[in-house]
């Protein structure tokens, strides 16, 4: 088991259900000859963990279920000149550059890249990111992307309302006001108007860390075959391991399971696979493993209320394996 998923999805809020266009907005790999057709899943609602992707037909142990673009990501700062600044693919060299510049893995990542990159490229990150460095902080990151986006027109203030925030400390809110300022003074001293930051207050910043705390997937890209991928050792729980974080939207809505029946994955870039690792029958319900799921069942519980806000009652926990 790969511990890549560090993320959960126990919605409560109920919102109008957008989820038949989400679905159909991702094509299934696994079917080259037919790009076009949604995965063979839905998203509906569970007794006990809100949220939830179901099967609306039979999948068979293996088969690729649909694959997943990021609305969000970031390389991990050790990684800002030995990957891709778009897709986080890794370079083969290290960039070399001047700090200020960053590395694209090709002509089309840098093209796509200007949804954001355009506006990031008139200020100056490197007191922002020095203090996410020295603070070990990761999210924050992700926030500068998702402000470049709404400042360009490429996405709006609204784009994470519908993901569940984790519950925030005093503490913890009051930790966050040095980062929000760091970052509001970093538009305001390249000359951003106050018009075109007006979505930036402390309020809706506290809010999108709140869902990107427990909606983020760590990505940690691998060569190989899924078998190779699926056998390898697990990786460290070291922010700085990791090649970058991302956000995504149907893989949000994947509860968790200590037993999963669904792997997902990176092999070379951060557009994500999520693959059955057994028959999964039809009205059956998706789960994939936030942890690593080799651990024991009080480290696995402890971690999951600690970290995801939840305490597990798979059939895997429930029978204190």
């Amino acid at each position: 088991m790969v511990p890549l998923v560090r993320r959960m999805s126990n919605i409560h809020t109920r919102r109008k259900n957008p989820f038949l266009s989400i679905c159909n907005g991702y094509a299934n790999e696994s079917s080259p000859s037919r790009l076009a057709s949604p995965p063979p899943i839905q998203v509906g609602f569970t007794e006990s963990a809100g949220r939830g992707v179901f099967a609306n037909r039979r999948i068979g142990a293996g088969e690729l279920i649909h694959t997943a673009k990021p609305i969000v990501s970031h390389p991990s700062l050790s990684s800002l000149h030995s990957a891709c600044y778009f897709c986080l693919k890794k370079l083969q060299f290290k960039n070399q550059t001047e700090a200020s510049n960053v590395p694209f893995c090709s002509y089309e990542c840098r093209e796509q890249s200007k949804i954001f990159y355009e506006t990031e490229k008139q200020a100056d990150w490197s007191a922002f990111h020095e203090y996410c460095r020295t603070q070990g902080l990761k999210y924050p990151l992700l926030v500068k992307r998702l402000a470049c986006m709404i400042i360009s027109g490429a996405s709006t203030p609204e784009t994470f309302d519908i993901l569940q925030p984790a519950t925030l400390s005093s503490r913890m809110i009051l930790l966050m006001e040095k980062e929000y300022q760091l970052l509001r003074s970093t538009f305001e001293d390249a000359g951003f108007t106050d018009e075109q930051i007006a979505f930036l207050t402390k309020q809706w910043y506290i809010d999108v860390l709140a869902r990107i705390r427990i909606n983020s997937f760590r990505i940690e890209l691998a060569l190989g075959s899924y078998e190779d991928i699926l056998l390898s050792a697990a990786a460290s729980v070291d922010a700085e391991a990791a090649v970058g974080n991302a956000i995504y939207m149907l893989p949000s809505f994947y509860n968790h399971d200590c037993d999963p029946n669904v792997h997902i994955l990176w092999i070379e870039s951060v557009n994500a696979k999520l693959k059955a690792l057994r028959d999964i029958e039809a009205g059956e319900e998706l789960r994939i493993c936030y942890i690593d799921a080799s651990m024991d069942h009080d480290a696995r519980q402890a971690i999951l209320s600690e970290g995801f806000g939840f305490h597990c009652k798979c059939a895997r926990c429930m029978s204190n394996d």
